[in-house]
């Protein structure tokens, strides 16, 4: 039931609202005879769709004491079984792709679930940690030159790019995609420079040093408002016990010096931008990321390896960490591309209605399952999240 956050949910909630979307639209529509499992599932986990139902407030989720946990997994079974019965027949194409649709859906509840979970781990007094170290970490952390014990990143450098017309986004008939990487188009853009890996935490650190969260002149005006109005002195999770900094991660508490060269994660796009103009770079747009990512297999610190936050970037012939590790922040607003329609019904909430005051985020994080992630996915969040695995990539005009 714990919600640390406005932007988060319960783990129960998740469990119900993933049940709840293949029900409302699947088996309501496709499913001869098929029962609703209570009558007030469908408002009562509804998220945002507001053509389907009313919903409660989403900062009232951890108010749901009832219906219990044990009503919830009941809930899941009878709408797996529904799902069996319908795919046991001869659904039609569309009950297929809402079903599709809502695979994907639940993958990204399975990544935000994690999210959600590393934020109440965090702000519980005690601490805790969602996995133990395993004995080559922890054997790692007792070595008394800590930068020596971990890997080090190779250093930065920048790969340079043509630009010209190119084409972006995903084809209807390539492969499952959300509404928002449709359709395919064209894009010119100027000759660019693009960051060989992710900024570090080592290198954050100096932005911090040199008072980034004091010069005003680094900053949005919203974003310095919103530095001012929150106090912020560093990235979420970190906080400084006397001469150390302590970054919590999902495999607990590390140091500055065990983590320097790991990306710096759980940044905004106000700070990602401040630590660029601090640099004098800049954030690369979205054209420029997908030019470049299109290149390479979707391969890295994925939630599939198990590593969380504690990878430094590995050595490769072109642009490294482009899949996994944290999301990286473009320069680019959330928008639809020429041509974009939303899905028809209440389905057509699902992106479209959030294109406005958002910014596109590319490439997956450390919790994103490998399958899921593709260079055309489009994440997007209002600029000044820092809860999700958010981190930054320079680039230069």
């Amino acid at each position: 039931m714990v919600q640390s956050c406005p932007e988060a949910s319960p783990a129960k909630w998740h469990i119900a609202h993933t049940a709840w979307f293949f029900e409302s639209f699947v088996l309501n529509e496709f499913l001869d005879g098929y029962k609703v499992f209570n009558n007030d599932f469908p408002w009562l986990f509804n998220s945002y769709y507001q053509t389907f139902t009313e919903f409660p407030d989403k900062r009232l989720r951890s108010s749901f004491s009832r219906p219990a946990l044990d009503q919830i997994l009941s809930f899941r079974e009878h709408v797996d079984a529904g799902i069996d019965r319908l795919l046991d027949g001869d659904p039609p194409e569309e009950a297929l792709v809402r079903i599709e649709l809502g695979l994907n859906h639940e993958e990204q509840h399975q990544e935000l679930l994690l999210t959600d979970i590393k934020h109440a781990l965090h702000t519980n007094p005690l601490q805790p940690s969602y996995l133990p170290l395993d004995p080559a970490e922890d054997a790692a952390r007792r070595d008394a030159d800590l930068r020596k014990s971990v890997p080090q990143a190779a250093p930065l450098s920048y790969f340079a790019y043509e630009g010209g017309l190119i084409e972006i986004g995903r084809e209807a008939n390539d492969g499952f995609s959300f509404d928002n990487e449709r359709p395919r188009h064209k894009v010119w853009f100027e000759p660019f420079q693009f960051a060989s890996r992710l900024v570090t935490c080592d290198e954050f650190a100096e932005f911090i040093e040199d008072g980034g969260y004091k010069r005003p002149e680094l900053w949005l005006s919203a974003g310095w408002d919103t530095v001012q109005a929150n106090r912020w002195t560093g990235p979420l999770y970190w906080r400084r016990d006397g001469r150390n900094l302590h970054i919590s991660t999902m495999r607990g508490a590390w140091t500055l010096p065990e983590l320097a060269d790991t990306p710096v994660t759980h940044v905004s796009y106000f700070e990602a931008d401040a630590y660029a103009r601090w640099i004098g770079k800049r954030l690369p747009t979205e054209a420029e990321w997908e030019s470049v990512a299109a290149t390479l297999p979707v391969e890295g610190n994925l939630l599939d390896s198990g590593r969380f936050e504690t990878a430094p970037a590995a050595k490769s012939q072109g642009p490294a960490q482009m899949y996994g590790d944290c999301w990286e922040w473009t320069g680019s607003a959330y928008l639809g591309y020429p041509g974009f329609a939303p899905l028809p019904g209440s389905l057509g909430e699902y992106n479209g209605k959030f294109m406005s005051g958002q910014m596109v985020l590319r490439g997956g994080s450390c919790v994103t399952p490998q399958s899921h992630i593709r260079a055309t996915y489009r994440n997007f969040f209002s600029p000044e999240t820092r809860w999700q695995f958010s981190g930054i990539r320079l680039a230069s005009s």
